[in-house]
């Protein structure tokens, strides 16, 4: 019975996914053609959520093919792109699967939130993750209405009754949290890193 709901889901998640990749529902917001991006099977190990893809990522059609997702590899989880990039580790998704553009004053434009409703809620329901990591305040917020990613960043949440780990968005752009909050580099990134080593079994 087990084998067969995971079959189940694998099957359906596989079809939402065709659906998201054909999704242009906000063509006419954005003013160019979206390009959803989206990485994992059912299975993945580490659902891993964060705000929308950026520039670089729409270009190329990789998810965090960028400066924030080098750091997010190399200095934070310190796992190989292999690790990262395999569909069995992780299922890399974001609160709106397309960028969204630039906004006028600078910076990207905030996704838009028939995305998460139309789609990310879906996904979740069928990826048999472990662990859930979340980055970014609007994620955060997402998932934890009302309370601040300068709190949640320390603590140990759950979601849907598994361990879920907030991170602030390793952005170039986000470097003044750092400096505000050193601690976060300084203690808690490490046993971040440690979940995610033990639970791809590095």
């Amino acid at each position: 019975m087990i084998d067969k709901k995971k079959n189940q889901n694998k099957n359906e998640l596989v079809y939402l996914q065709n659906q998201i990749l054909q999704c242009r529902l906000c063509q006419d917001t954005f003013g160019f053609e979206p390009r959803p991006i989206i990485l994992g099977n059912h299975n993945a190990k580490i659902l891993q959520i964060s705000q929308a893809p950026s520039k670089s990522v729409h270009e190329t059609g990789k998810p965090f093919n960028d400066a924030s997702g080098r750091k997010l590899r190399g200095e934070w989880y310190q796992i190989s792109d292999e690790d990262f990039y395999d569909p069995d580790n992780f299922y890399i998704v974001s609160m709106a699967h397309c960028y969204p553009g630039k906004a006028p004053g600078g910076g990207d434009r905030r996704p838009p939130k028939i995305c998460s409703k139309h789609w990310l809620l879906k996904e979740i329901e069928l990826v048999d993750n472990e662990i859930y990591i979340i980055i970014g305040g609007f994620a955060a917020e997402f998932f934890f209405p009302g309370e601040k990613i300068t709190t949640l960043a320390f603590e140990d949440k759950q979601i849907n009754g598994k361990p879920a780990y907030i991170l602030p968005h390793p952005s170039p752009l986000n470097m003044k949290w750092f400096k505000d909050y050193p601690q976060f580099m300084e203690e808690r990134i490490f046993k971040i890193q440690k979940e995610v080593h033990k639970v791809l079994g590095l």
